[in-house]
């Protein structure tokens, strides 16, 4: 892939904008994320800007003569769908999945249909609309279980809870983010992730990476703001391990009509080893503690080369036909 992207024209990527902070809950990790890809940009050449939706129209893009756009943002407004139609709209090519795979990801029950309907494994759940129906899928789902906004990333409003009295307060939390309340089997074992980059058949998974949060607890704070949660890539599973869980990561990605990039959170169930898919991030991060820069190291490929890479791939719907 390096040699690849050594011949990539700089100049032929026309002016820039990078898409950062936004209105979401998210917005703090997303102007991080920006940072990082705009630097990086920038240091290979490009004719790179920060474009803050939430403080400019996005129509001003076409008026300023954006050429492509780097999806920075995460979270509603950014992640799911909605900026995606916009720039279909306005004719402007953007990083990352187009506008079906992009709002069908960020909605994790609808995810979970349509992957439960493909033969993937994902784990059990059930939606809540009340704490009664929180108490209710405790019984059916078993404890501990995973309760959280359906449409919310970076773990924002989710609880591990394991009594019926810890039901009202989990609800309540996730409520606040989202009318749709997921409740969902908690899978005990190890907590891995992996990035696929490409299209359809190309495709491919990233090197998996192991995660080893403090206490388990792979929080908000965690993810991006303690020096304690430790990541191993190489993960140093065993070869047949790390290639089901890419195996599974690639069928995720393809079976959502995902393009560009995605990184697939996956669990490996400990009694045996089997992996299930929580979810599948269509815009993820890219700050200093983010995960698919990571994977990208350990394939050669520097943070820089990265983004310059997905900033080639830009692309919209309508210029694929369909997505792929």
């Amino acid at each position: 892939m390096s040699e690849k992207m050594m011949n990539i024209d700089v100049k032929a990527l026309g002016k820039v904008a990078v898409l950062m902070g936004g209105s979401s809950a998210e917005r703090e990790v997303s102007l991080m994320s920006g940072k990082g890809v705009l630097a990086a940009l920038q240091s290979k050449g490009v004719d790179a800007h920060a474009f803050d939706p939430s403080v400019q129209d996005l129509g001003e893009l076409r008026k300023q003569g954006f050429a492509r756009c780097f999806i920075a943002l995460h979270g509603r407004h950014g992640e799911d769908g909605t900026v995606q139609g916009a720039l279909e709209l306005l004719g402007i090519p953007y990083t990352g999945p187009g506008v079906m795979a992009s709002s069908i990801a960020m909605d994790k029950i609808m995810t979970k249909r349509i992957w439960r309907f493909e033969g993937l494994s994902t784990p059990e759940w059930r939606m809540a609309a009340s704490e009664q129906d929180t108490r209710d899928a405790l019984v059916a789902l078993g404890s501990p279980m995973i309760v959280k906004p359906a449409r919310e990333g970076s773990t924002i409003g989710l609880s591990k809870i394991s009594t019926p009295e810890e039901c009202a307060k989990a609800y309540e939390l996730a409520s606040r983010y989202d009318p749709e309340v997921l409740c969902e089997q908690f899978i005990e074992g190890l907590e891995t992730t992996c990035a696929v980059l490409g299209q359809g058949r190309n495709a491919k998974a990233l090197p998996v990476i192991k995660i080893v949060a403090p206490e388990g607890n792979y929080d908000y704070q965690n993810k991006y703001f303690t020096d304690t949660t430790q990541y191993f890539c190489p993960s140093g599973l065993p070869a047949d391990m790390e290639a089901a869980i890419g195996d599974l990561a690639e069928k995720a990605f393809r079976t959502l009509g995902c393009r560009g990039w995605s990184r697939a959170d996956v669990m490996v169930r400990a009694s045996d080893n089997k992996p299930f898919l929580l979810e599948i991030n269509t815009s993820p991060g890219m700050t200093g503690h983010s995960l698919v820069p990571m994977a990208a190291r350990a394939t050669g490929m520097s943070y820089e080369d990265l983004c310059l890479h997905l900033l080639a791939s830009a692309s919209t719907d309508a210029a694929q036909g369909a997505e792929v």
